[in-house]
């Protein structure tokens, strides 16, 4: 079961009210706030779909650059010395760092895939 939508590379998550019987979400990972809600499935993928669009005009309208909810970066704070070994093992493998963690996600991902 899964309570995530994806559309044109945005993220919605969507929770139930079951005292208002009806579905509502909103864009993940964006600072803009994004909703949506219906009181059916199929018609919460649409009102989902309808959100996306919208908030992608309205940036065009706006003369604003809509927010993506993942630019490909990101920061990891993690233990001097792992650092320093994943350094290390990037230098020996003639890779940078960035390429090594990317790797290792990868790896982990591929490794887990289905199991969440």
């Amino acid at each position: 079961m899964s309570n995530i939508l994806e559309y044109k590379g945005y993220i919605g998550r969507v929770e139930f009210s079951a005292e208002d019987k009806v579905f509502h979400g909103k864009i993940d990972f964006i600072n803009d706030l994004v909703t949506f809600e219906a009181t059916s499935v199929e018609a919460l993928e649409k009102e989902f779909k309808a959100s996306v669009d919208d908030y992608i005009e309205t940036c065009k309208e706006l003369n604003i650059k809509p927010q993506k909810s993942f630019k490909g970066t990101f920061n990891v704070r993690i233990a001097p010395e792992l650092h320093k070994e994943a350094a290390f093992q990037a230098a020996k493998r003639n890779l940078s760092l960035n390429r090594l963690v990317e790797e290792a996600l990868k790896h982990e991902l591929v490794s887990n895939a289905g199991t969440g």
